[in-house]
């Protein structure tokens, strides 16, 4: 057992040094010394030669050793662990995962790294460093050529004991042509590849034209060129991008419609948006089927593989229209993505955000000061060697002499001045004298050194002419990009769509007519539209199924919007909708589909009524539980499929819209404790999106409103109440039904509150149903079923009488307008 030592080294008394730092100060320096650390040497790329840190570190590391496209391919371990080692002071996943991305063929329109074996796909990762192998691509080859020559200024790595190029001479525009994504700290960049011929030829362009437009510039380069292929659906986005360095624009996948079995057609998905993997695509098709959000598909198989390519097979039910589930599958699955550029590169270490002409300015200026220092290191290589082979000329003239001089002289030093003397050379012809070879002494040799003076002469007369030249080095400059483009171009993957879903290039006429028709939403969420501009003919029977609680004009590629209770508006399609077979009755909803195939409601969020998008119309009417009135302006905003129409306080909601057809309607609340207010829709202010709107019905404490809408005053209306229990249990109690004439309503000021429409009865406080409208309206059941309504012949505080039945829904039989 160790004995505890009697007498203890006493601990060192150090001096207490206590620095007071003001934490503020010291967190704002630390923050900003991170944020540029990130910035300059790890997430943004230079706009010169369009790497990132790390990307040009392990091209240049590959080149130092050999690993050259004619050499084999070596472990990608060893490639990590000399970036790691010399060059980059960070961990080595973060150097194997920019290998593995500089080697995917997916991700880079222009692969820079050879990769041997799995460096992973769309849709998995690839297999650790240890198991891969890499060496350099053709492509890279033409990023570090130059770096012997004096082309790029060298730095030190991170400890001072090596050298290494602070940016790469890049002989084409890298950064445009595989495009990059990085997030530093409060910016980022994202931007997607193109074609290698295509932006070379609008450098060229250029070059030759300094004062060129972006129109110009566009007829080069119309768009990103993806690796993937695929379509661009769009192209306003892309303007936007080359102009200020920020837009968006949509990606398709490439789709041909076939007949996949004897009885059925499909679906074949050859190409994907950039970045999806087929994975992604068939899990969420299997989502959206398995909620019974998309309807028509049978099957989805994926055939890809290393032979055919990709291909993704999906089977249609029969009856359902192949285009229609294709556009479904656009809208609701990655089948189609958006791409946000923001194209932010360093320019002389400074983040900016730049468009097209200025991503090719920074390019071609940084190329043509390259190609200037290689002429000018040429140029200097060739002098260097010219003075050496006069003065070896001037010793094989008097050799015999030359020989004498230096037998007789002690060593060399003495040599070296005696040679310098007596001939008349500089130091360095004297040094390449002494080192001069016997076997170059014979008359051939002479003939050799004369013809190659003449070159050496030759060439610095074609060096400084280049040099004196402006144009002439840019006309160079322009003949070395226009090789790079012949030698190592493919064509372009990506097709380039308008707006409207048709090829830039030519114009696909329309298939199905553009007809007027109606769309029509029901009490139970269905939705269809007619063949007709009247959905109810003047001599229509009666109503069979369900109640009509949105119907909007519009014609049959028209587009409309679905209000909600949250205040959104959800952008429809009418062409993608059912259509009804034309009836003398009343249009029945049931052969209509559900709502939710064709928008994405949040939890809790209801459908309440369609809307009409035209830009001409008086604008939208809503009105919200606690009592606020709001009229929209008509700038409904275009590309976007969902936006707020109204700013809700917390706890509120939506209970009501409707479009206004002359904009002098009146606008209705009745609460859920029996009151209406009436007055004209003119006495409220137009507002925009954003905005909250004003008060509208005074509401009292505890109380909601329990309808909303807009009336014709000059049209023959009718208000229906019923009245029950709150304690009773929604749709257990009929109630107590009154339906009374709107005109014994009188109008009164906004944000009062109105007049009572309900007297209630022994058991009951509060209206379990309210309604206002046209008097051709119809009632019906939860399941859809319609039901009568009494005659309007109720007085205005009257009290209802006991319902055959519970109504679920109200809505009008003819739309207004």
């Amino acid at each position: 057992m160790a004995r505890r030592p009697t007498n203890p080294t006493p601990e060192p008394d150090f001096e207490e040094r206590i620095v007071d730092i003001d934490v503020e100060d010291e967190m704002k320096n630390a923050f900003l010394e991170y944020s540029v650390s990130v910035i300059h040497a790890r997430a943004l790329p230079d706009a010169r030669d369009g790497l990132k840190p790390v990307h040009r570190r392990i091209l240049y590391s590959m080149s130092e050793l050999g690993l050259r496209p004619d050499r084999g391919h070596v472990k990608s371990s060893r490639v990590v662990g000399d970036v790691m080692g010399k060059y980059h002071p960070h961990g080595d996943t973060a150097i194997y995962d920019s290998l593995v991305r500089l080697a995917q063929p997916f991700a880079m329109r222009l692969p820079l790294v050879d990769g041997h074996g799995n460096f992973g796909s769309l849709d998995d990762g690839p297999a650790a460093a240890r198991y891969t192998e890499a060496r350099m691509a053709a492509p890279a080859m033409l990023m570090v050529t130059g770096l012997d020559e004096n082309t790029v200024d060298f730095v030190p790595n991170y400890d001072d004991q090596l050298l290494q190029p602070g940016v790469l001479p890049a002989a084409y525009p890298n950064l445009l042509v595989n495009g990059t994504t990085g997030i530093a700290v409060g910016m980022a960049t994202s931007m997607p590849p193109h074609n290698l011929v295509e932006v070379i030829g609008a450098a060229r362009h250029l070059i030759a034209h300094p004062n060129a437009t972006l129109d110009d510039l566009m007829k080069f380069v119309p768009g990103p060129d993806l690796p993937g292929g695929g379509r661009i659906v769009g192209l306003e986005g892309i303007r936007d991008a080359y102009l200020t360095g920020r837009g968006t624009f949509r990606t398709r996948a490439s789709v041909r419609i076939e007949k996949t079995s004897a009885r059925r057609q499909g679906l074949v998905v050859t190409e994907l948006p950039y970045l999806v993997g087929p994975e992604k695509v068939i899990e969420k098709i299997s989502d959206l089927v398995r909620g019974k959000k998309l309807e028509g598909i049978a099957a989805v198989k994926d055939l890809s593989d290393r032979h055919h390519g990709m291909q993704i097979v999906i089977e249609i039910k029969n009856g359902f229209n192949p285009e229609a589930v294709l556009e479904k599958l656009y809208r609701l699955t990655p089948m189609e993505d958006s791409f946000g550029i923001n194209n932010v590169a360093l320019v002389d270490g400074t983040p900016q955000t730049m468009g097209l002409k200025e991503l090719l300015r920074v390019y071609v200026d940084f190329r043509i000061d390259v190609v200037r220092r290689r002429c000018e290191y040429r140029l200097g290589r060739k002098r260097d060697r010219l003075h050496l082979v006069e003065g070896l000329l001037i010793a094989i003239v008097d050799i015999d002499e030359v020989i004498q001089v230096i037998r007789t002289s002690d060593d060399v030093g003495i040599a070296r001045e005696r040679l310098r003397t007596v001939f008349d050379l500089s130091e360095a012809q004297a040094n390449y004298i002494l080192e001069l070879q016997l076997r170059r002494l014979t008359k051939f040799s002479q003939i050799e050194l004369e013809t190659e003076k003449d070159e050496l002469l030759k060439a610095i007369e074609e060096l400084e002419a280049l040099l004196a030249d402006e144009k002439a080095l840019h006309r160079l400059v322009s003949a070395e990009l226009a090789d790079v483009a012949k030698k190592h171009g493919t064509p372009r993957r990506t097709v380039l769509l308008e707006s409207s879903g048709t090829p830039s290039t030519a114009a696909t006429p329309l298939e199905i007519a553009d007809d007027p028709c109606w769309v029509l939403l029901s009490s139970t969420g269905l939705l269809a539209r007619t063949t007709t501009a009247d959905p109810v003919p003047t001599t229509g029977g009666r109503a069979k199924h369900d109640a009509i609680v949105g119907a909007v004009a519009t014609t049959a590629r028209g587009q409309l919007g679905v209000i909600t209770t949250r205040g959104r508006i959800l952008r429809l399609s009418a062409l993608e909708l059912p259509t009804l077979p034309p009836t003398n009755d009343a249009p029945n909803l049931s052969g209509g589909a559900p709502l939710a195939a064709y928008v994405d409601l949040g939890s809790g969020e209801e459908p309440l009524t369609l809307t009409s998008l035209d830009p001409d119309s008086p604008g939208l009417a809503l009105g919200t539980a606690q009592g606020v009135v709001k009229r929209l302006n008509t700038d409904h905003p275009s590309g976007r499929t969902e936006w707020e129409a109204i700013a809700l306080k917390e706890g509120d909601s939506v209970v009501g819209a409707a479009d206004l057809v002359t904009g002098e309607e009146d606008l209705v609340f009745i609460t859920s404790d029996a009151q209406l207010l009436r007055f004209s829709a003119a006495g409220v202010r137009p507002q925009g999106r954003t905005a909250g709107g004003v008060a509208g019905i005074k509401v009292a404490a505890g109380q909601r409103v329990t309808f909303f809408g807009a009336l014709d005053p000059s049209a023959e209306n009718i208000v229906v109440t019923a009245s029950g229990s709150s304690d009773a249990l929604p749709g257990t109690e009929p109630g107590s039904l009154k339906v009374t004439p709107f005109a014994e309503y009188p109008t009164k000021g906004r944000a009062t509150g109105g007049v009572r429409s309900h007297r209630f009865l022994k058991g009951e406080d509060v209206l379990v149903l309210a309604w206002a409208g046209p008097a051709e309206g119809r009632a019906s059941a939860a399941n859809g079923v319609a039901l009568e309504l009494p005659a309007a012949e109720g007085r205005r505080d009257g009290s209802g009488t006991p319902a055959k039945a519970h109504i679920a829904a109200i809505g009008a039989v003819r739309p207004r307008g």
